[in-house]
C-alpha cells in the first residue's frame, strides 16, 4: 500500500511519501539505540517534564490536529478533537503517576531486604493503526517514554502526517532527540526491523492477520509483545434494564469512530421480551443520523476510512443478506463520492454469515434475540474475539453471572465499552494479549527484576 493521503469524503489523493530507504532506516535504528543508552538514565522528573509539555500541545493545538486527522482517515471533526484532549490526558496521566507506579515494590521474604525492580527495557517498534491515529500511538507512548523506554513507530500507510505530527508533537516538549521516531515503511520491512537486536519488543494495535505476523516475528527472535486485535464486542440488554438510556448508548457504541473501533457494540443481544421495543427504537436513532461531511461539526457518521474499507463492509452484508439476515435500516454503499456506507441494522442473522462470526468495522449492526440469560451468555462467547463487552441491567444477581460469565478482557455495566488511562485495556482469544494503560500497561514494557539481598 503507498503512503499517502487520501481524503476518505472524495477519495482524491491529497499528499504522497516515499518510503525511507534501509539507510534512512538504519540511522534511525542506530539513533534509537544511542538514545536509550542516555535516557534509560533520564530522571522521573525530567520525563514526567516532557510529558507535560506534550499534553499541553496536544490540549492547545487539538483543533489543528482533528482536522489533519479528519482529512487523512474521514473521522468527524467533533471526536477529533475528543481524541487530541484523550491524549493529553494520557500524557499528564503517566506524567503524574509514573514514578509510584515503577517504585519498588518490597516483599517480605526474610531476607534483610527483597524488592521487585522495574526498568526499561529499550527500544519498542510500535505498529500501529490508522482507526484512531493520535490516541492508539500516544496511549502506548506515554508509558513507554515514561519507564524509559524510546520507541518507534511504524504507523498506517494512509495516516503519515498523523505519523510525522506526533513524532513533532514529542520533539517540541523537550523529549531528547530520536528518543521518538516515526519510521515511513510499509508491513513488507516490519519483520526486518524485529529481526534487528536493536529493538527489544514490540506493541501492535490492528487486525487479526497483522497480529499474528508481528506475534510470529517476536516469537522467533524471543521478544516481548503486546497485541490488540480486532474485537465483535456484545451489547447485552437485559429486561430490567433502562431502555431509554441503553438505546442512546447502543447507537453511539455501534457508530463511534464511523463504526471503525475494535470496541465498537457490534452484536446487540437482546432478552426476548423486550426485543421488538429495543429493535425499533435502535432502527430510528440509526436512520436519524446525519450522514455528511466529516469537517462539519453537524455531522454524526462520516465515511469510511479506505476504499478497501467499503467494499469489505458491502461483502459482508451481502453475503449475510443471502445467507438469511433481514435488512433492517441501510445495507448499501451511499451513491455519492468518498467511501460512505449507510447506517446499517441486520437481524435473523446465520451462523454461517459474516455478520455472526467477523468483526464488521462500519456501521453495521447484528441484532440477535435470546430467551433467557444464558442463551444471552452463549451467543455472547460464541466468537473466536473476546475484547469487550457492555451488559445492561438493573438486576444485581444478573450483573454478577453476566461479569463472571461472558469472556472478555473489559466488561462494562450500564455504560458503552470506552477506554480510560487509569484502567487496563486489552482482551483475551483472538482479539489478543497482553495489557495498555493503567499501573499494568507501564509495566509490560520493564524488566521485573527480583532483588533479594542476604
Amino acid at each position: 500500500m503507498a503512503i499517502a493521503t487520501i481524503d476518505p469524503t472524495t477519495g482524491a489523493v491529497l499528499k504522497t511519501f516515499a518510503e525511507h530507504s534501509d539507510s534512512q532506516v538504519e540511522e534511525k535504528l542506530n539513533g534509537a539505540w544511542r538514545a536509550f543508552a542516555n535516557y534509560r538514565k533520564s530522571s522521573f522528573a525530567a520525563r514526567a517534564a516532557a510529558m507535560v509539555r506534550a499534553g499541553e500541545i496536544l490540549d492547545r493545538e487539538k483543533e489543528r490536529f482533528a482536522r489533519l486527522m479528519t482529512t487523512e482517515m474521514g473521522k468527524t471533526v467533533r471526536s477529533a478533537v475528543e481524541e487530541s484532549a484523550k491524549c493529553a490526558w494520557v500524557c499528564r496521566h503517566y506524567a503524574e503517576h509514573a514514578e509510584k507506579f515503577l517504585a519498588d515494590e518490597l516483599v517480605d521474604t526474610g531476607a534483610a531486604r527483597s524488592y521487585v525492580h522495574y526498568q526499561p527495557l529499550g527500544p519498542v517498534l510500535a505498529v500501529m493503526p490508522w482507526n484512531f491515529p493520535f490516541w492508539q500511538v500516544i496511549r502506548a507512548a506515554a508509558p513507554a517514554l515514561m519507564a524509559g523506554n524510546v520507541m518507534l513507530l511504524k504507523h498506517a500507510s494512509n495516516v503519515p502526517q498523523c505519523a510525522l505530527m506526533i513524532e513533532e508533537i514529542f520533539r517540541q516538549a523537550g523529549f531528547p532527540e530520536d528518543v521518538f521516531q516515526t519510521l515511513l515503511i510499509g508491513a513488507a520491512r516490519v519483520d526486518d526491523i524485529l529481526n534487528d537486536s536493536r529493538v527489544v519488543a514490540a506493541t501492535l494495535t490492528g487486525s487479526e492477520g497483522a497480529g499474528v505476523q508481528v506475534g510470529i516475528g517476536a516469537a522467533k527472535r524471543i521478544k516481548k509483545v503486546v497485541l490488540e486485535l480486532g474485537g465483535s464486542d456484545p451489547f447485552v440488554v437485559m429486561p430490567t434494564a433502562n431502555l431509554e438510556d441503553a438505546v442512546a448508548a447502543a447507537v453511539r457504541a455501534r457508530i463511534l469512530n464511523n463504526g471503525q473501533s475494535c470496541i465498537n457494540a457490534k452484536r446487540f443481544i437482546l432478552a426476548d421480551s423486550i426485543t421488538d421495543e429495543f429493535e425499533g427504537r435502535f432502527v430510528r436513532g440509526m436512520q436519524n443520523l446525519r450522514v455528511g461531511d466529516p469537517l462539519d461539526e453537524k455531522t454524526d457518521l462520516g465515511p469510511l476510512a479506505t476504499m478497501g474499507g467499503l467494499k469489505d463492509i458491502e461483502r459482508q452484508v451481502e453475503q449475510s443478506v443471502t445467507a438469511g439476515a433481514r435488512v433492517l435500516t441501510g445495507g448499501r454503499a451511499l451513491d455519492r463520492s468518498g467511501y460512505f456506507y449507510a447506517p446499517t441494522v441486520l437481524s435473523d442473522i446465520a451462523v454461517n454469515s459474516p455478520a455472526y462470526s467477523e468483526e464488521l468495522f462500519g456501521p453495521v449492526a447484528s441484532v440477535f434475540r435470546a430467551r433467557d440469560i444464558d442463551e444471552c451468555i452463549r451467543i455472547a462467547n460464541d466468537t473466536r474475539f473476546g475484547l469487550g463487552a457492555s451488559v445492561w441491567t438493573n438486576d444485581e444477581r444478573e450483573r454478577t453471572h453476566l461479569i463472571a460469565e461472558i469472556e472478555a478482557g473489559m466488561v462494562f455495566v450500564n455504560r458503552m465499552v470506552a477506554s480510560d488511562p487509569r484502567l487496563p485495556f486489552g482482551g483475551v482469544k483472538w482479539s489478543g494479549f497482553g495489557r495498555e494503560l493503567g499501573v499494568h500497561g507501564i509495566r509490560e514494557f520493564t524488566d521485573v527484576k527480583t532483588v533479594w539481598i542476604a
